[in-house]
């Protein structure tokens, strides 16, 4: 196991990334206390930390542990370990609507391979709140944007919000505001109407890239499920049960992104805005990531042109897969024609009010039961299609997951051992479909091409200072690429 670097570490603690807790903790050696990476107490200064890879390590150097943020919560092998994992997980399945209409705390935790009792303590310990406090806090504050920014009827407010009917919702909004939703509606916003669409608002930290971001989609927009026109990104949608289209745009207004939906998408509201955030990377810290990576003289300049570049996600972790598949040794375009041959064969059609898009993208469960054969018949590899079917399979089974329970390295190990997936592959679906910042594809011909024409060993030399954003200076690298050459060249 490499030893710690302790610059890196002490960038990740101030940045409070939760996306590294409990991959190191720190001792503070002016009061003996040690700390995970995500506690809110005063950050100590950089001379007074030591930074130790486990719990174990800290108490055997003397460090006991902090009652704030409580160490032996944080992630690790063992089981009794894992807590703050699980309730990351547990936080983002409650962002997508986990507890709304007739989930409850059992079921979730269940999901999560733990007992219910066992979630409401790990929650209480870590956030100080419940489970259903958490979610009631995520409907009231989805519910409140909808009163007052659409003019949609209340009962659609309150399905669209996670409330099973109408009374509960109405006795909700006015324990929390003080006034029932009729009281809090102020007219309706430019978009916002009701009838055969609804519109949310996504905020993010300044600075956001969005032309940058736009340009990425459009590159690689498939044929019937995207389309980029005039400044908007369209797809279709398919979440749980529901079905429909949307369109993201930039507020004019704010700092934001705006969201419109079909009606038909109203009762998976929830998930959908977790995966637009996720998609665009909207809780990123760019001031924190650009100051850090612009240190480095090769992309400082990248850095100061464009210093809210973030790192595009996916949509649907299995659809990043599939991309990631597709893409490999062909051409962007090349890449794209797949796609839209497999949405075409095996998604679900779907009308919609722009003719261009016609189908969802085929989940893991449609693929998984198909033989090679009749995928490479789309035009691919007999291998690749093989590869495509087994990663479908994994995911559908529940063996290969992208959800925040999954642990980065965990993960690369999971992925090298798939037929037809090699670092590249792995390091991209660590990127997009996991969201890990620190994932870096250090054999991509792109960012070894950006870096002087050098091997990937050399590259991934290079890239250490850059830690624990890696990611980000890739994306920068592949962003300037693109600019700069006839052909979009980023995966």
């Amino acid at each position: 196991m490499s030893p710690l670097d302790p610059d890196v570490c002490y960038r990740a603690l101030l940045a409070r990334d939760a996306r590294f807790d409990g991959l190191f903790f720190v001792g503070v050696k002016t009061t003996g206390i040690y700390c995970r990476p995500v506690c809110r107490a005063r950050t100590p200064g950089r001379d007074r930390c030591r930074f130790f890879r486990t719990a174990a390590q800290a108490e055997e150097a003397g460090f006991r542990s902090c009652f704030r943020c409580r160490p032996e919560l944080a992630p690790g092998a063992a089981p009794i370990d894992a807590l703050s994992r699980v309730v990351a997980a547990a936080m983002r399945r409650i962002d997508e609507g986990a507890l709304a209409h007739d989930g409850t705390v059992d079921d979730l935790g269940r999901a999560l391979g733990v007992s219910g009792r066992h979630l409401r303590r790990a929650m209480r310990a870590e956030l100080g709140v419940s489970p259903i406090a958490l979610a009631e806090t995520r409907r009231l504050a989805l519910a409140r944007q909808l009163i007052v920014d659409t003019a949609l009827p209340m009962t659609e407010v309150a399905f669209a919000s996670g409330y099973r009917s109408v009374r509960r919702f109405n006795a909700a909004v006015k324990l929390r505001y003080g006034r029932p939703p009729s009281a809090m509606r102020r007219g309706l916003r430019d978009g916002g109407g009701a009838g055969e669409s609804l519109t949310v608002t996504l905020q993010y930290r300044r600075p956001f890239d969005w032309p940058a971001m736009l340009s990425h989609f459009a590159a690689r927009a498939i044929p019937g499920v995207e389309l980029v026109r005039d400044g908007v990104y369209l797809r279709t949608a398919a979440v749980g049960g529901a079905r429909g289209w949307l369109a993201l745009t930039a507020d004019p207004e704010r700092p934001a992104l705006r969201a419109t939906l079909s009606m038909s998408l109203g009762g998976g509201l929830m998930a959908v805005v977790a995966r637009l955030r996720r998609l665009c990377d909207l809780d990123a810290e760019p001031a924190a990531i650009a100051a850090h990576l612009a240190r480095d003289p090769r992309l400082a300049s990248h850095v100061r042109a464009r210093p809210g570049l973030r790192v595009v996600g996916a949509f649907d972790p299995f659809e990043a897969a599939a991309r990631a598949v597709l893409g490999q040794q062909v051409s962007l375009a090349a890449a794209r024609t797949l796609a839209g041959r497999l949405s075409g064969r095996y998604g679900a059609a779907i009308a919609t009010p722009h003719p261009e898009l016609t189908r969802t993208f085929p989940p893991a469960g449609a693929i998984a039961g198909r033989s090679a054969d009749e995928l490479a018949a789309l035009g691919m590899p007999g291998r690749r299609a093989a590869t495509l079917r087994l990663i479908a399979r994994a995911i559908e089974r529940g063996a290969l997951s992208f959800d925040a329970l999954a642990e980065p390295a965990r993960l690369l190990a999971e992925l090298a051992e798939l037929p037809g997936v090699g670092p590249w592959t792995a390091h991209y679906l660590a990127m997009r479909a996991l969201g890990w910042p620190d994932a870096f594809p250090e054999g991509d011909l792109g960012l070894r091409k950006a870096l002087g024409g050098i091997s990937g060993r050399q590259a991934r030399l290079l890239a250490e200072p850059w830690r624990p954003w890696r990611a980000y200076g890739a994306a920068h690298l592949w962003t300037e690429l693109g600019n700069s050459s006839a052909g979009a060249i980023q995966p």
